[in-house]
């Protein structure tokens, strides 16, 4: 059974900066994926950023190209996600998900459904993010 543990949430005004940290534990599985999704209220939760967790190949959502940074440390079984340039539509509640596995899986497989919901077999509780002026 696998843990995830979200970090470093909290307020930020326009144009500034944070990052949530997502800590890995319990049972160890080498390959897999590992993304951020974030939820507001009233809406569904959406995908933000995801990576392989051997190669480390990345995806975004449109909106946070150019702007947030997904990264892991294997070592650290971490995940970060660096928020820059944050908007006021950045805000929500962000969680950490994770489908790890024992063996590899196909970057394009990740890359065509990262964004759903159901491929992720373990979720964090939540880090709030809150971004006004």
């Amino acid at each position: 059974q696998v843990q995830l543990v979200e970090s470093g949430g909290g307020s930020a005004q326009p144009g500034g900066s944070l990052t949530l940290t997502c800590s890995v534990s319990g049972r160890y599985y080498p390959h897999g994926f590992l993304a951020w999704f974030r939820q507001v209220p009233g809406k569904e939760r959406e995908g933000v950023a995801g990576i392989i967790r051997d190669s480390g190949k990345s995806s975004y959502a449109d909106s946070v190209k150019d702007r947030f940074t997904i990264s892991r440390d294997y070592h650290k079984n971490t995940v970060t996600l660096r928020m820059d340039n944050l908007k006021v539509d950045d805000s929500g509640m962000y969680y950490c998900a994770g489908d790890l596995r024992d063996y590899k899986v196909d970057a394009a497989w990740y890359a065509a459904r990262w964004f759903q919901l159901s491929i992720y077999k373990s979720w964090g509780q939540g880090t709030q993010v809150s971004v006004s002026a």
